[in-house]
């Protein structure tokens, strides 16, 4: 198992992070955010989209810490905003490596569109980068996304969850799969003691 403090984020998931963070918050927001985290070097400079190490994700988590504090109140909106981007990013720039790419999903009931589109984001995470441990938790009537290797909430502490990019991610990953909208629930969360984040969708339809 690697070192969670020497744990790394490829440059691909960088640069999508980072382009999803730009269309929703301005230039000008996402460069006084990273200025803020010693991320200077990302300024008008975006990684480019290979599977080299780009970050650590120490750095990541302090990045989406920035974006909630830099936004207040509204900060975990935001975030969710910028999770539902960056799965669009990820389906128009890099379908094939998430495996959705020309897919039949309107021959599958919704159950099945779900747990799809969940193994999905499951594979793409581990072919970018072997250090990730996600899996897919499928109880019958609930579904979830869960990862132990969590990049938003490494190193933070809260008794709260504090993963709303991912939350903002999973949801626009079910809807795009179903073309129905389900609640995104983060029932466990690293920063708060848990020994994974766990993300629950809402109850499914038949």
């Amino acid at each position: 198992m690697v070192n969670p403090e020497e744990a790394v984020i490829v440059n691909a998931l960088v640069r999508q992070a980072l382009v999803s963070a730009q269309e929703v918050m301005g230039e000008n927001g996402l460069n006084a955010v990273l200025r803020s985290v010693g991320l200077e070097r990302f300024v008008g400079n975006f990684p480019p989209n290979d599977t080299n190490p780009g970050i650590k994700t120490v750095e990541y988590a302090k990045l989406n810490e920035a974006i909630e504090a830099f936004y207040g109140r509204g900060g975990k909106g935001m975030l969710r905003r910028i999770g539902k981007a960056s799965f669009q990013y990820g389906v128009r720039e890099q379908g094939a490596l998430m495996g959705v790419a020309g897919v039949a999903l309107k021959l599958m009931p919704q159950k099945g569109r779900i747990k799809f589109v969940l193994n999905a984001m499951v594979n793409a995470r581990k072919k970018t980068n072997p250090q990730v441990d996600a899996w897919l938790e499928d109880e019958g009537d609930k579904i979830a996304y869960c990862e132990s290797t969590c990049a938003i909430c490494l190193g933070r502490h809260s008794d709260q969850p504090v993963c709303h990019l991912y939350v903002g991610s999973v949801a626009e990953a079910v809807r795009w799969a179903t073309e129905q909208k389900y609640a995104i629930i983060e029932t466990h969360c690293i920063a708060k003691g848990d020994k994974y984040c766990r993300f629950e969708v809402g109850e499914i339809k038949a």
